[in-house]
C-alpha cells in the first residue's frame, strides 16, 4: 500500500470544499441542540399570601416530562397542587436522532477529507471501489440529514408549544399565576437551519463523488504501445 502523499488541490476543488464545509457546518448542528440548555417560570400569587416563582429546568435531550417545578408546588396555595407538576412531552428521539446524524456526519466528513488529502492516488485509481463506497455513503448521509432535519424541526415546534402553555390549576383569584419567561431558544432555532443547510450541502456532495466514479468517469485509454485487438471477419 503506497504512503500518504499530501495534495492540497483537492481542498480548491468542489469534491474536497464541500467536505469540509460539510465538517464546519456539522459542528454547529450538534453543539447548538445538544449545549441548550433553559428553563419556563411562572410567578404565583395566591390569595393572600406571599409571591413565588417557580422554575422548570430542561435541556438538551428535551424530556420535558422530567422537568419539575422547584420549589414543590404541593407547599403553596394550600396545597391546590396535590403532586408535583412537569412540563409536557418527551422530545428526546427527534434530539438525539439529529445530533448522532450530525456528529457521525462531522466524523465521516473529516475521515473523507484525510482521505482526499493524503491518499487521493488510491482513492482515484482503486478501480472506482473507493469513489462508489464513497457516494453510496454520502446519499446516505443526504437521507439521514433529511429525516432527522424534518424531524427535529417539528420536535422544536412542539418544544416550544409545551413550554408556552399555562401552568395548570391556576384559579384567580385564589390562584393566579403569571409566566416570568422561556429561556430563549435561539440557539436551537439555528440548530435546525444547520440542519437543512447540511442536508443541502451533502444532496450538492452527492453529485460531485459520483463524477468521482466510473458511472461517470470515462473509461481510462488503452495503455501507450498497445496493439488493438483484431475482429475476425473485419476486411
Amino acid at each position: 500500500m503506497s504512503g500518504p502523499r499530501l495534495e492540497l488541490g483537492p481542498i480548491r476543488e468542489p469534491l474536497g470544499l464541500v467536505r469540509a464545509l460539510q465538517w464546519f457546518f456539522s459542528i454547529f448542528a450538534f453543539a447548538t441542540c445538544g449545549g441548550y440548555a433553559g428553563g419556563v417560570s411562572f410567578r404565583v400569587i395566591c390569595d393572600g399570601q406571599s409571591n413565588t416563582t417557580v422554575t422548570a429546568p430542561f435541556a438538551y435531550p428535551f424530556r420535558l416530562n422530567h422537568a419539575t417545578f422547584t420549589p414543590s408546588l404541593t407547599n403553596l396555595c394550600n396545597k391546590t397542587w396535590p403532586a408535583d407538576v412537569h412540563l409536557v412531552g418527551d422530545f428526546s428521539s427527534s434530539a438525539q436522532f439529529f445530533v448522532t446524524v450530525a456528529v457521525f456526519s462531522f466524523l465521516y466528513s473529516m475521515a473523507a477529507l484525510a482521505v482526499y488529502l493524503g491518499y487521493l492516488h488510491l482513492y482515484r485509481g482503486a478501480g472506482g471501489k473507493l469513489p462508489l463506497v464513497d457516494f453510496l455513503i454520502t446519499v446516505a448521509f443526504s437521507f439521514l440529514w433529511l429525516v432527522s432535519s424534518s424531524a427535529w424541526a417539528k420536535a422544536l415546534t412542539d418544544v416550544k408549544t409545551s413550554t408556552a402553555a399555562p401552568l395548570p390549576n391556576c384559579h384567580p383569584p385564589a390562584v393566579t399565576c403569571h409566566p416570568t419567561g422561556v429561556t430563549p431558544m435561539g440557539s436551537l432555532n439555528v440548530s435546525a437551519v444547520f440542519g437543512f443547510l447540511n442536508l443541502v450541502l451533502w444532496v450538492g456532495s452527492s453529485w460531485f463523488v459520483y463524477k468521482e466514479t466510473n458511472f461517470h468517469r470515462p473509461p481510462p485509454p488503452p495503455p501507450a504501445g498497445a496493439t488493438p485487438t483484431a475482429v475476425p471477419g473485419a476486411m
